[in-house]
């Protein structure tokens, strides 16, 4: 759901205060954003990327943070929500624990009471990876071996016990990459009213010559009442059970997505009601099959689009900066333009970095390319 279908929430993006452990730095911290690009905005650090300044930088990832500031609240209670807390993390409104955080590859949401009326203040502690990873291996029966300890990998992966934590593990050192391991919030951070919205949408596609049905599943909260789709000019409406709606819809003669240079990459406005919230997503119809027989070779392994045989043309897709908060939606946009420049139609996400934003997957739509989805830590 897009912050403009919430109302009342409280966004939390913006400039934040950032703290050392030690109290020996301290300067602005945009959010979203990390420790490392924060410090070199502030002309506290050299440049990373200049010569070998990396490896005199290495001491960051060795420290907490707290990242902090005041914000204005109708007072009561309200849900914490934030998209990417990169890793080990505590987060306090007012002085009260209210996440503890391990896990960078995923979206938060907990609930909040006894805010003021007026302002309110909100710290996070960025714990040190490197000490919380060399924790997690300590506290294991046996030793797992982490990427700086292989015989080649080990000098451009140098900082240890990355495979301890639900963290990208090219922060530690890729041969791509820089090895700063730095911390920090990757997207949104909200403070939220209890109200109903809708939590999640699942589409699945069933095609047929001349017809397209969808089932859409729909997670709902905090409301009630059906849960109203619109597609194409159809409407279904349902009632939730256990906070799932499952709705079905039936499209004859669909104008079907195409992968680029397959056809055009159409794609359809899908809205979201329930309770006086709303959502919409932006999708395509296509049917997509892994196709895998058995053959001369062995076993065939291809990729057939609404019927039709598509050769896959792409790359590997790593995130588009080492440092999060450098990397721009003009940006993203720009290289999946150059992919399809270059008769690219497929990107694998790799595993070994972070999940994309919403937006790479919806801009992968609009340019016509397929997508190969790692599970991250894979």
């Amino acid at each position: 759901m897009t912050p403009e279908s919430i109302p009342d929430a409280v966004e939390l993006g913006g400039v934040w205060d950032l703290t050392e452990s030690t109290g020996e730095h301290a300067c602005d911290f945009a959010v979203p954003g990390d420790v490392v690009s924060a410090l070199r905005s502030a002309n506290l650090i050299a440049d990373p990327y200049w010569g070998r300044n990396e490896y005199d930088l290495r001491w960051i990832c060795e420290r907490d943070w707290t990242i902090s500031r005041r914000f204005t609240h109708a007072g009561g209670a309200a849900e914490f929500v934030v998209d990417g807390l990169d890793t080990v993390a505590e987060v306090r409104i007012n002085g009260k624990p209210v996440l503890s955080a391990r896990n960078a590859h995923r979206r938060f949401r907990v609930a909040v009471d006894g805010l003021k009326a007026g302002e309110n203040d909100i710290a996070i502690t960025l714990r040190s990876p490197v000490k919380a990873g060399g924790e997690a291996q300590k506290a294991l029966p046996f030793h797992i071996p982490s990427m700086n300890e292989h015989p080649v990998m080990g000098a451009m992966c140098p900082i240890p016990n990355g495979n301890m934590l639900r963290k990208p593990q090219c922060d530690f050192g890729w041969d791509w990459n820089i090895a700063l391991a730095s911390s920090g919030i990757w997207g949104r951070i909200a403070l939220e009213p209890v109200a109903a919205r809708v939590a999640d949408v699942v589409v699945h596609q069933t095609h047929a010559k001349g017809r397209v049905t969808l089932q859409v599943e729909v997670h709902v909260a905090g409301g009630d009442g059906p849960v109203m789709i619109d597609l194409c000019g159809q409407a279904a409406s349902a009632v939730p059970v256990a906070g799932v709606a499952h709705l079905s819809l039936s499209l004859k003669n669909p104008d079907l997505w195409w992968p680029v240079g397959q056809g055009a990459q159409t794609l359809h406005d899908l809205t979201i009601s329930y309770a006086g919230a709303t959502a919409q997503r932006r999708i395509g119809l296509r049917k997509l099959e892994l196709v895998s027989k058995e053959d001369k070779a062995g076993r065939s392994f291809l990729f057939r689009v609404n019927g039709r045989d598509v050769f896959a043309k792409g790359a590997n897709w790593i995130p588009a900066d080492a440092l999060h908060a450098r990397i721009t939606p003009e940006g993203v946009r720009d290289l999946l333009q150059s992919a399809v420049d270059a008769n690219m139609n497929m990107i694998r996400i790799w595993g070994g970095a972070h999940y994309g934003e919403e937006s790479l997957y919806d801009l992968c739509d609009e340019h016509g390319i397929l997508v190969w989805q790692d599970f991250m830590n894979a």
